[in-house]
């Protein structure tokens, strides 16, 4: 197997740069590591070989020409499979898309073409991104490559799946109340939520749009950092795109490796009571205190937050998203757009019509939540129910900010668990719910958030979010990248990390 495909996005780029690999060989070694790795893994629903190795050889092309490329031509990625892209099978994971191929490409898929990076497949995912466990696609679950007894997080399972088994150094997922995020803690990977409006939702089949927003899925902070820089940016088809500059993300990540023993100094860093407890697993809260000691030693102040409305704030989340849900994905009925489904008895009408295709077309988690959504919306539930909660968001949002105040980042387990075993929480849905206490919030504020590998519980990765204020995604890179370099959490994967023995018994 090629070493290759053990190396960072960034180190790739540098030796695409200097001549010392091709894109075609990269990309050549990272379909062939898909191929070995993927029938164990599932974390791809479509390989696209072809396209893959075409913009490679055009990188190729191009580079001997002496054509300047973008820092990251040549370096292959994936594709949530929400992202719309042109020419390719694009599901959501659903039945009610199988098959189908779009005739445009999102805005994200547009900048990534235009910086030439293959794009080697779109990854698998909760049925239109409803679930915190990758067990409800409608193409089969993905496993988690650190055991793959267990999930990979969801509802963005298959692109954390795809960067933690070394299938591909660079991944983009999304995040509506922790979809990147929580994947990213139970497979070691560092997964990032942009400030909402920071990255353009053009293209991203919709789950909850005043929550969505897609983000990098990468190994390093630095990585995702790079990503970052290349998708973000004003879109006025995105009627919510912040039309601002951005600094570089890069160098903020960077920023720390010269800073000396203390790069945190002068930073308040603040903990919030109602994000930590009994609810979270004794491996998980370990790690959390842990890192939280070496950020001191690295010169940070820790303060303590009450931020109350946090107890309440995962209830509101299950009321909005599902009430946005209902509206999106209300275009889905067998007439207009998406799996048509005759009844089978009696005539054809317009209601039995929907009925069938809509029954045919979705899972029962995105039932469940479409149900529930529209119950939220309907009369005598609106007022009570969904204005409260959107009430609820407001005080959030003026808890979050007044701590911002006090404190540069706020810093969390990103998830309460370790990844779980499958079926462990699918009769339960409130169960399953609660993995995403810790994620829901940057959501309902539209700040952004990351999750970073802070260390194992009984061999399990955990992942260590930090939450910085609305447009500060540099200084959640600067301190992430402290969190970081702790310790080195992917590689020690007994399965798939660098060095180890693959599933194929071979050697790496």
């Amino acid at each position: 197997m090629s070493d290759l495909v053990f190396k960072t996005a960034l180190e790739l780029a540098r030796m695409l740069r200097d001549g010392e690999v091709t894109s075609v060989e990269l990309t050549r070694a990272v379909l062939d590591r898909i191929a070995e790795v993927d029938p164990q893994v599932h974390a791809f629903l479509f390989v696209d070989e072809e396209g893959a190795l075409a913009t490679a050889r055009e990188v190729d092309e191009a580079r001997a020409a002496g054509e300047e490329l973008h820092p990251l031509a040549g370096v292959p990625i994936a594709l949530k499979d929400n992202v719309v892209t042109r020419g390719v099978p694009t599901t959501a994971a659903s039945k009610m898309l199988e098959g189908w191929i779009p005739p445009y490409d999102a805005t994200i898929t547009q900048k990534i073409k235009a910086a030439k990076l293959p794009i080697v497949g779109k990854t698998n995912m909760d049925e239109f991104a409803m679930g915190s466990s990758t067990e409800h696609s409608a193409f089969g679950p993905t496993h988690n490559p650190w055991d793959l007894e267990r999930i990979p997080g969801g509802s963005g399972g298959g692109s954390a799946a795809a960067v933690g088994a070394f299938m591909v150094p660079l991944a983009i997922g999304s995040d509506t109340g922790g979809s990147i995020r929580q994947p990213a803690a139970v497979t070691g990977t560092v997964g990032v939520k942009p400030t909402y409006g920071a990255v353009s939702r053009q293209g991203i089949i919709a789950l909850a749009s005043s929550l969505d927003q897609a983000g990098p899925v990468a190994r390093t902070v630095a990585d995702a950092a790079a990503l970052q820089d290349l998708i973000a940016g004003f879109d006025y088809q995105d009627a919510v795109s912040l039309d601002e500059e951005w600094p570089s993300m890069e160098e903020a990540a960077k920023a720390t490796a010269s800073a000396g023993d203390k790069p945190l100094a002068g930073m308040k860093v603040g903990v919030v009571k109602q994000l930590t407890g009994d609810a979270y697993e004794d491996g998980v809260t370990a790690s959390f205190e842990e890192t939280l000691e070496y950020l001191k030693e690295r010169g940070a102040e820790i303060v303590e937050l009450d931020l109350p409305t946090l107890d309440i704030a995962l209830d509101a989340y299950y009321v909005i998203m599902p009430a946005e849900a209902s509206s999106n994905l209300a275009k889905y009925d067998g007439v207009r757009f998406g799996l048509r489904e005759e009844p089978k008895e009696g005539a054809v009408t317009s209601n039995r019509l929907i009925a069938a295709s809509r029954g045919a077309g979705f899972g029962s988690e995105v039932k469940r939540r479409i149900i529930l959504g529209t119950r939220m919306l309907s009369k005598g539930f609106f007022d009570k129910y969904f204005v409260q909660s959107m009430r609820v968001r407001t005080l959030l949002k003026n808890e979050v900010e007044a701590a911002f105040e006090e404190v540069d980042v706020i810093v969390s387990p990103t998830s309460p668990t370790t990844a779980f075993k499958f079926g462990e929480k699918l009769d339960d849905p409130k169960l399953m719910y609660l993995s995403d206490v810790a994620t829901t919030p940057a959501n309902l504020v539209g700040m952004p958030a990351m999750s970073v590998p802070s260390g194992l519980s009984h061999g399990l990765p955990v992942g260590f979010q930090v939450m910085a204020p609305v447009r500060g995604d540099a200084v959640m890179y600067r301190v992430a990248a402290v969190v970081e370099a702790k310790e080195d959490v992917v590689n020690k994967n007994p399965n798939f990390g660098a060095g180890a023995a693959g599933v194929s018994g071979e050697e790496a």
